[in-house]
């Protein structure tokens, strides 16, 4: 059996729904095509939330202020804005990232087995639910709603009697379970909910917390800082050569314009662009509250990092992904913690208040990298990031920022000399130096990292469990793959590098 066909005639096989996505993507083009200037910028807003491609927002950009850019500028941006229309406006990948599925479900069950009108509960809003569930708990005569074990906090038929509770015992329990069902469903959420909101500030900063009605205020802004997090949001590639700037040609022409507009929301543009040239135009106050709300962030997700790491065990001399260790969770968590780092530093920077890491300058920490890339930059010569050894000669981030450790600028300056680090260039005590300005790339169809030749054979590959690290589906390990369908740079086994 193919890696596309399915046993069961109740699901569609993987070439039907690859049609239906194609055909949907042939609608979502034609209707860019046909928008309004307005319907495209509100198209544009929404895509903060989202993981549109950027030749996608290129093209909307085009709608929005196409008329009002000169003839160079408008090729560029149109350089971009055609290629949403390659493959047919069809890409095997998700146009957003996971979204948390509410508990809908679990309340119309507690509704039907406990009789109750529907409404009420919101079924997306973890305390909603946690409420819903303490109602349900309490009813049951649960002592710690919070708390509900199946073996030690139901009650027996006395207690059940002397609760006023008339419900046999089998009839009890199935409430019992479904109230800890909602229980753990909103405990689930919760998790789930805050886990996408760290997402996109490691992309996109704080962009998705942008008002709607500042964005459509001012859509030079909104097209600068709708282009550049979609660039920002885009997936990484399995390579050597590092990831390419996201300020590429397409976001510096949009900023320039910002620039050149005495208007301009810059508060707007710092939620997703934090550098110094857009921190200079804040105000005292604004530069405070991004300072606050940065710094927030990194408690909280340094919070998150200690749990993962003392439920794990990491080699922090080496950070190469173990058995066992949850590098999905780890590597989105570093990411939110670095861009929150980033930004508050350069928040500091703005502020002329730099002279508070002498008191406690808190490090990097550092994403958990796969055993086969790591062989791959061994056998080309090369070895850990230097950041690696930086951060395991200096004191657990979370441990400084909850005061259990001191760590100043000085111990970061040692630890970066003894690196063989800058620790200002490269972003430990001071504003990272920019790389230089990108220049647009079309973006590749990407599986688990490795670049395909088109959408379909992405779909294909992805569907049969190809380069995930994992035992592959559908014999599709025996099926023979033309060369030419994986265009990356692949080590073969032994760690050489091998040309597609």
């Amino acid at each position: 059996m193919l890696p596309h066909q399915r046993a069961d005639r109740g699901t569609p096989t993987l070439p039907i729904c690859i049609a239906r996505s194609r055909r949907a993507c042939q609608d979502a083009a034609m209707s860019i095509a046909e928008i309004s200037a307005e319907d495209a910028l509100v198209a544009l807003y929404t895509s903060l939330d989202e993981r549109r491609r950027p030749e996608e927002v290129a093209h909307l950009v085009l709608r929005v202020v196409g008329g009002q850019l000169g003839l160079r500028d408008r090729m560029t941006v149109g350089r971009a804005a055609r290629g949403a229309a390659r493959w047919n406006g069809w890409s095997s990948m998700s146009v957003d990232f996971a979204r948390p599925v509410g508990g809908a479900r679990q309340i119309d069950a507690a509704a039907r087995l406990f009789e109750l009108p529907p409404g009420g509960v919101d079924p997306d809003d973890p305390v909603s639910l946690l409420d819903f569930s303490a109602r349900l708990s309490e009813s049951l005569g649960a002592v710690d709603p919070a708390r509900l074990d199946f073996l030690r906090d139901r009650l027996n038929r006395e207690g059940r009697a002397a609760a006023g509770i008339e419900l046999s015992k089998r009839q009890y329990n199935r409430r019992f379970r479904v109230s800890q069902r909602l229980l753990a469903k909103a405990d689930r959420l919760a998790v789930e909910q805050t886990k996408r909101q760290l997402t996109m500030v490691a992309r996109a900063g704080f962009a998705a917390s942008i008002e709607r009605d500042a964005f459509l205020a001012d859509p030079w802004a909104g097209c600068f800082v709708a282009y550049l997090t979609a660039k920002r949001k885009l997936r990484r590639e399995f390579t050597l050569s590092g990831r390419d700037n996201p300020y590429d040609d397409i976001a510096d022409l949009l900023f320039t314009h910002c620039t050149a507009n005495p208007a301009t929301d810059w508060w707007m543009i710092a939620q997703a662009h934090p550098t110094p040239t857009v921190l200079a135009r804040l105000t005292e106050a604004q530069r405070g509250e991004l300072l606050g709300r940065w710094w927030t962030t990194m408690r909280q997700v340094a919070a998150l990092l200690k749990r993962v790491w003392t439920a794990s065990e990491f080699d922090r001399a080496t950070m190469i992904v173990r058995r066992g260790n949850d590098s999905s969770t780890w590597n989105l968590l570093c990411g939110a913690y670095n861009a929150a780092r980033a930004a508050w530093i350069a928040t500091l920077d703005a502020a002329g208040s730099l002279g508070l890491l002498q008191a406690s300058c808190p490090g990097k920490a550092m994403l958990l990298i796969a055993a086969d890339l790591a062989a791959w930059h061994r056998s080309t010569g090369g070895g850990p990031h230097p950041d690696v050894g930086v951060w395991a000669r200096l004191p657990l981030p979370w441990d400084v920022l909850d005061g259990t450790t001191a760590c100043t600028r000085a111990d970061v300056e040692a630890a970066c000399a003894a690196a063989g680090v800058d620790p200002v260039t490269s972003g430990w005590t001071g504003p990272r130096t920019p790389a230089a300005t990108g220049r647009f790339r079309p973006t590749p169809e990407l599986v688990h990292g490795v670049s395909i030749a088109d959408p379909l054979w992405a779909s294909v590959l992805r569907a049969g469990g190809a380069f995930s690290g994992k035992l592959t589906k559908g014999g599709l390990a025996q099926t023979l793959i033309p060369g030419d369908v994986v265009v990356s740079d692949l080590p073969e086994r032994d760690g050489h590098v091998k040309p597609q």
